[in-house]
């Protein structure tokens, strides 16, 4: 599922935005650290998933380069973006993230309730108030579906187009 969401996430940034690079950034849990084994904590890294875009290719083909990509980026998930970023020699600015400033989110993990003796913990929604990213589309994996959002940054969009955003997301989906 994520690389079919990615690849229509591209796609529709590709057409809104009229760019033939498109970079979306996600996180991706990262147990596998080796001396990990024993620390408790979230080991997360975020990845860069570039795809170039003419318009003029199928969108299978285009979700084959982004299967190619994505398998390559998990292959090398253990280097830091920081390096990536100074290696890539990439300038620096407080206003935005340094390779991408969209990111796509599927949290595909169970996240029911967790008991301990004596403790109860269950998820909580949190009302975000300040964007991170241009666009964060997000989804979780139910036993219905997909559920998904959009976070987006109200300097740069207002409802109105963000509502476009995901419904045209949905319709690029469905075709």
């Amino acid at each position: 599922p994520f690389m079919v969401l990615l690849a229509a996430f591209q796609t529709l940034l590709h057409r809104w935005s009229g760019a033939d690079d498109v970079l979306v950034g996600s996180p991706v849990a990262n147990p596998g650290r080796v001396g990990a084994e024993g620390l408790i904590g979230m080991f997360v890294n975020t990845l860069v998933f570039p795809l170039r875009l003419s318009g003029a290719e199928s969108f299978l083909a285009a979700l084959e380069r982004v299967r190619a990509t994505t398998l390559a980026a998990h292959d090398h998930q253990d280097l830091p973006v920081e390096l990536l970023v100074d290696e890539l020699a990439v300038e620096r600015s407080l206003a935005h993230t340094p390779l991408f400033q969209v990111m796509l989110v599927l949290q595909n993990a169970p996240m029911g309730e967790l008991r301990l003796p004596g403790l109860t913990f269950s998820p909580v929604e949190w009302p975000g108030t300040t964007a991170k990213f241009d666009l964060t589309l997000s989804f979780v994996e139910t036993p219905e579906g997909f559920a998904g959002s959009l976070e987006y940054a109200a300097d740069l969009f207002d409802r109105t187009t963000g509502e476009r955003v995901f419904g045209h997301f949905a319709n690029l989906l469905a075709s």
